[in-house]
């Protein structure tokens, strides 16, 4: 199976070297002191799954000489999206999969008009892993799964033979006929999360237990759940008890990297996080004055620190 990951950081980083190392013909799209560094060395992740050192690592930064293959890991910030989405389309041929797995509810969305409805399938990444230094990605914890699905529900060939490919790299795969409801569920974790956590300059388990702090969350959580519904999103009836239970067992040290690109003074993802809830909860009249409050104190820093 030939695979391009596009955004070789953390997230992509972590899956293409999983697949390469199963065996998967990978190829990954990346750009500066990162690209030197696997050209050079190879692709090394630090994981307490094991460590992997992919030697040599096929690394590009222009994907025109790859030409196409069957599945694109799409993992590029979400400020990115059309620009990459543009440069990546030699890479996409007529049973491609480009499956997106940015952060928010809307990257695919944002792929059709530019690569066209077929070649996109929701993604739902769950692995926490961060470029330690150029060539190399470090994940804390153990968790690397994945959750994508056609926009229809149906179980294609292309997305279960990719399902297949997972198994073989240890990665624990989900192929959803619901993935809309997927992308909400994580939406609702995340954008919340990263919202209070970035806010607070903290981790969850510096946070988690204070009951003010909580009530926060559970606001939080409460307003992304409900603009979602609003928008015609089926979501549990439990879905702030299932968040808060993912807080009370995440390891202490989990900031949402909305979190970390703050603390590094790095540009962040607010406008599709907090911000989306904000606009979504004005065009479908749901109050959302929790987000609105955490998107309009964190503004300041959307671009970076400021000057």
């Amino acid at each position: 199976m030939r695979i391009a990951v596009v955004g070789a950081g953390g997230v992509g980083g972590g899956y293409g070297a999983a697949l390469a190392h199963a065996g998967a013909d990978v190829t990954f799209i990346a750009r500066g002191a990162h690209l030197a560094a696997m050209r050079k060395d190879g692709l090394r992740v630090e994981s307490p799954r094991g460590d992997t050192h992919l030697v040599p690592t096929r690394a590009t930064d222009d994907p025109a000489s790859v030409g196409p293959v069957d599945v694109v890991l799409f993992c590029v910030k979400l400020w990115d999206v059309e620009s990459a989405g543009a440069a990546i389309e030699p890479m996409v041929g007529p049973d491609t999969a480009v499956i997106t797995l940015q952060n928010g509810v809307d990257a695919h969305e944002r792929l059709i008009p530019i690569l066209g409805a077929k070649a996109v399938m929701p993604g739902v990444a769950n692995i926490s892993a961060t470029i330690a230094e150029p060539g190399l990605i470090r994940q804390t914890g153990t968790v690397m799964r994945m959750v994508f699905g056609e926009p229809d529900g149906s179980r294609s060939k292309r997305a279960e033979a990719f399902l297949a490919m997972c198994g073989k790299a240890g990665i624990a795969g989900v192929l959803s006929e619901a993935i809309m409801t997927e992308l909400w569920i994580k939406f609702v974790l995340l954008a919340s999360n990263a919202g209070v956590m970035a806010l607070a300059r903290l981790p969850v388990g510096k946070l988690r237990g204070d009951p003010d702090i909580d009530a926060v969350f559970a606001a939080a959580y409460g307003e992304a759940a409900a603009v979602g519904r609003a928008a015609g999103v089926a979501l549990p009836n439990d879905i702030v008890e299932r968040t808060f239970d993912f807080n009370r067992n995440a390891p202490a040290h989990l900031m949402p990297s909305m979190g970390v690109d703050l603390l590094r003074g790095n540009r962040i993802e607010l406008p599709w996080l907090s911000g989306k809830v904000v606009e979504l909860g004005k065009r479908h009249n749901v109050p959302t004055p929790t987000h609105a409050l955490m998107y309009a104190a964190l503004k300041p820093y959307i671009m970076g620190a400021p000057a």
